[in-house]
């Protein structure tokens, strides 16, 4: 008997390995991290390098849900592909990332546009570092939106995405690094109303209640940190930018400020442009942005109050309520500018974060296919009551994808592992009536590890 609990034991170890291995190989995928990423800039741990081109025949093509990385010139131009359909809505999305400590001007910033194979724009848009002239990371798309009055820019075929960046001459001249998204958003089975509604509710909440709760902010998109209504406290260093998500549904509306605490050593000197405040889309599409000046004392920017959000936002001539036109993970993002250290030295200085997401969520359009990131579901309501990075969320979703599809295969493996046991149990009974066996050996013999022939 002393044999047979070797045998299963090694049976156990053997099973148990081969378990492990095959989970982290199903959880974590070749070329995926989950680290934050590299530099000033957190960037998606699986994202695939690419190379854009100087034409736009020879553009490589973008996939849909896959992140990319290149990087771009002075005043480079560079080009990608997107095949579509005549039915999906279409956004690329480009992060740029400049080196910290170099030189920038007002409109220093890159422009996103897509094209379709005849060279007719289908939309674009342009980022810049405006008043807040320092290196940060900035966001731009363009999108191709399905209209039922269009004719430009809806068929299927071959589209070209133009990334352009400008600089001034004393800006630095650097190469920028790009984190590059392709998302496709389905089409809707009836055309709701395309009019905006002359009223809605434009002023401010009163701050968020209950005091403030520790929550940092993130290094990028990807590791964003999820918020949901309230006041949160973070720590910022000059030249940092945290990321924040909040989940804001169909008929909702998000409001946020910022505030930066009064300065530890007392002193008093003054920061032009101190502390810059943004909102940028579920699809990675600039929104809004503000700045706010820092003389020691306690300083607050807040972004203006903007419409619901609604799909007939995207028919607005507005830029702000046409980027408000679908729900999901909103971005904040908070920069401290590098000025602050000839002030007040390279200290973080406190920061307050104030959020809230008002209205009623509404149901959504009747989207011909799954919404994807375009919704907001109970699964984003507790990352964002517990503070899950993006990252984090996203693993966690792998992690239970790969315990519902292993379901199948543990069971496989438990009945394997019952049948050898039970095999095993039997060539004992048999070893200790001395009657040995092809599968029990000669009594006295060697132990058999391996399972029976017949698994």
């Amino acid at each position: 008997m002393k044999t047979q609990r070797v045998r299963v034991g090694a049976g156990r170890g053997l099973v148990g390995a081969v378990c492990a291995a095959v989970f982290t190989a199903a959880v974590l995928p070749s070329g995926t991290a989950w680290a934050a990423g590299d530099g000033p800039y957190g960037f998606d741990g699986g994202a695939q390098p690419i190379k854009g081109a100087a034409t736009s025949l020879d553009a490589r093509q973008l996939k849909a849900g896959q992140s990319y990385r290149d990087s771009i010139k002075k005043d480079g131009k560079l080009y990608y592909r997107v095949d579509l359909d005549d039915k999906q809505n279409a956004y690329v999305s480009v992060v740029a990332v400049p080196k910290p400590g170099g030189k920038a001007e007002y409109g220093d910033g890159v422009k996103v546009t897509l094209q379709d194979g005849s060279g007719a724009q289908c939309g674009y848009q342009d980022s810049s570092f405006e008043s807040a002239a320092f290196p940060r990371p900035i966001t731009a798309y363009a999108h191709r939106t399905i209209e039922p009055d269009s004719s430009t820019c809806q068929q299927a075929g071959a589209y070209y995405v133009l990334v352009e960046r400008t600089s001034k001459a004393v800006s630095t001249p650097d190469d920028w690094e790009l984190e590059i998204r392709y998302v496709p958003e389905p089409g809707v089975k009836q055309t709701g109303p395309t009019e905006l509604p002359e009223n809605w509710p434009s002023s401010t909440p009163a701050p968020p209640a209950g005091g403030p709760q520790k929550r940092q902010g993130g290094a990028g998109f990807h590791g964003a940190t999820s918020l949901r209504q309230g006041e949160w406290r973070a720590d910022i260093k000059p030249g940092q930018t945290l990321f924040y998500r909040v989940p804001v549904d169909w008929g909702q509306q998000v409001f946020a400020s910022a505030e930066l605490g009064s300065s530890p050593t007392g002193a008093t000197g003054y920061v032009p442009n101190a502390l810059v405040l943004s909102l940028d889309n579920p699809a990675r599409g600039h929104v809004d942005q503000d700045t706010v000046s820092y003389d020691g004392k306690p300083a607050t920017v807040a972004l203006d109050p903007h419409r619901p959000v609604a799909f007939e936002n995207r028919y607005s001539s507005n830029s702000y309520t046409n980027a408000l036109r679908f729900a999901g993970w909103y971005h904040l993002t908070a920069t401290l500018s590098p000025e602050i250290v000839k002030e007040y030295g390279d200290k973080p200085v406190p920061l307050t974060l104030r959020v809230n997401v008002t209205g009623t969520a509404k149901p959504g359009p009747a989207y011909d296919g799954d919404a994807g990131p375009f919704k907001v579901t109970d699964d984003d309501r507790d990352a964002a009551a517990n503070g899950a990075s993006g990252a984090e969320a996203q693993r966690d979703e792998s992690m239970v994808l790969v315990a519902a599809a292993g379901l199948g295969a543990g069971t496989v493996l438990l009945v394997g592992l019952g049948v050898w046991t039970l095999a095993g149990r039997r060539r004992a009974a048999r070893d200790a009536a001395g009657q040995g066996g092809p599968q029990g050996g000669p009594p006295g013999g060697p132990p058999q590890f391996g399972p029976p022939a017949a698994w």
